[in-house]
């Protein structure tokens, strides 16, 4: 058989791991029709640390980190991972899956504003269009909620998972390291399992007492479940380093720019969800955003 050109091997990873995030919002919401939100997330990050110590033990990386790693690695991980992952367990439970993809998604923008505040980095020309994309964009999708009086409390939580996922791109710049990629994502989700195993305990103790229900657990629960472990907290990761590696990271960015508009698509075949035109219109100005302020920059 012939060998597929490099370029497009490429592509299709790109490709691939954009499905595989896309598809794992409406997993997301499916899982939670049977697990609370706590709980939810202690299981799927939990197991995606597992996986991911696996990996990198098998690829043969450090996964000990030193002790002047740990603070930037933990501080970043907080926002990336723990807090981002919450915020957004329970941003589904109050908003529509397509709503709160696309609001979450302005953390390109996001990231933008606060490296120009603690980075010191300038806005040029396509930063500020991009700013100006996802400004339409909040505008086209939140002002017909604000003036309907139905922009949720779920919707709110979304803008701060994308303001947490920002803030924690800004830590991990500000304070670089030297640990393998693999052996950081691992060890910040284990601390998002434990601080997730933390509140379960806390505000869900009655799951570790009394277990959950078992007729909450139809067939599309276990491989929504599955889906979310396997695929997006376990593949998923270890596709976006080994890209990460091996691909320039303007061409490995353009995955997540795709994804929005995949959550969306498989939130309305597989939750039968309804978005309106302000949410198509704010989807495409959003993804105009990203655009502009994640892909490379053009040189002389």
């Amino acid at each position: 058989m012939p060998v597929m050109p490099r370029r497009w091997t490429d592509l299709l990873a790109v490709l691939t791991l954009a499905t595989l995030w896309g598809l794992n919002w409406p997993a997301v919401r499916v899982s939670l029709f049977a697990f609370p939100p706590w709980t939810f997330r202690a299981i799927g990050m939990g197991s995606g640390a597992l996986f991911l110590f696996f990996m990198a033990r098998l690829f043969g990386q450090r996964l000990l980190l030193k002790r002047s790693e740990m603070l930037p690695v933990f501080a970043a991980g907080f926002f990336t991972i723990t807090a981002f992952n919450l915020l957004l367990a329970f941003a589904q439970l109050a908003a529509p899956t397509s709503r709160a993809v696309i609001v979450t998604f302005t953390l390109p923008i996001w990231t933008v504003i606060l490296a120009r505040i603690f980075l010191g980095e300038q806005l040029n020309r396509q930063r500020m269009i991009g700013l100006g994309f996802g400004v339409a964009g909040l505008m086209s999708l939140g002002w017909p909620l604000i003036v309907e009086g139905t922009f949720s409390f779920g919707l709110f939580l979304a803008l701060l998972a994308g303001i947490s996922w920002a803030f924690g791109t800004i830590v991990i710049k500000r304070f670089p390291t030297s640990a393998p990629p693999m052996s950081i994502a691992g060890w910040q989700l284990a601390a998002g399992a434990l601080a997730s195993a933390a509140g379960m305990l806390i505000f869900e103790p009655w799951v570790l007492s009394q277990g959950l229900p078992m007729q909450n657990f139809q067939p599309r629960i276990w491989v929504a479940l599955t889906y979310h472990i396997v695929f997006s907290q376990g593949f998923a990761y270890l596709m976006w380093y080994r890209m990460l590696a091996r691909l320039p990271a303007g061409t490995v960015s353009l995955s997540t720019l795709m994804v929005p508009a995949i959550g969306v698509f498989s939130s309305v075949i597989f939750l039968g969800e309804t978005p309106s035109l302000a949410d198509f219109i704010g989807l495409a100005l959003m993804t105009a955003a990203a655009c502009a302020v994640a892909l490379p920059q053009r040189r002389g």
